[in-house]
């Protein structure tokens, strides 16, 4: 009798499990690893530990004029705010060391920013890989902004993963583009 009950009661949370979803509204899985000031924590849809959307963050970029220079002129550093990697790697590249240092000496010259930095991955590897992947290419771009001259205050570290790719594809040429760390500046 108590095995027939057992079995029972095991079935029925089998059938609940199944009928779980962890789908949005949107039928996307967008996870979020977000790390403010060392404490690591899950979200789901982009919300933040305080439960704020990240979307609404990204509303109060800072300025045209607030790079102190044209942000969008190619031959200004600051203007380049996508670091890319290479495959399972967390190292910047040498050729992204100098839009590295660029940001750092604003940040410096500017302890009022605060910055996000969204870690992203290629689709190769398992979702929980790709997260904490995307979460280390961040958190070495923090670290390397930290070394020069920006206080770890001004910082929030997300990871994607592979849920949010800049470009569709299943070949090097996009899985190259998707390796990324996102410098993104918003209000405090």
């Amino acid at each position: 009798m108590n095995c027939y009950k057992f079995s029972a009661l095991l079935l029925a949370l089998f059938f609940l499990n199944a009928c779980s979803s962890n789908a949005t509204k949107d039928g996307t899985d967008d996870v979020l690893v977000e790390e403010r000031n060392g404490a690591s924590t899950s979200g789901v849809s982009g919300r933040g530990v305080d439960g704020s959307d990240l979307g609404a963050e990204a509303s109060v970029i800072v300025g045209e004029n607030g790079y102190g220079g044209n942000q969008f002129d190619p031959s200004n550093p600051l203007s380049n705010r996508v670091i890319y990697f290479d495959y399972d790697s967390a190292s910047v590249r040498q050729q992204d060391q100098a839009i590295v240092e660029a940001h750092a000496a604003y940040l410096g010259k500017n302890p009022n920013l605060t910055v996000r930095l969204e870690g992203h991955t290629d689709e190769r590897g398992s979702r929980e890989y790709n997260l904490a992947l995307g979460e280390r290419r961040a958190l070495s771009i923090r670290q390397l902004l930290m070394l020069q001259g920006a206080s770890a205050q001004q910082f929030r570290v997300a990871s994607f993963g592979e849920e949010r790719p800049a470009v569709d594809g299943s070949d090097e040429s996009a899985w190259s583009q998707n390796r990324r760390v996102e410098i993104i500046y918003i209000g405090r």
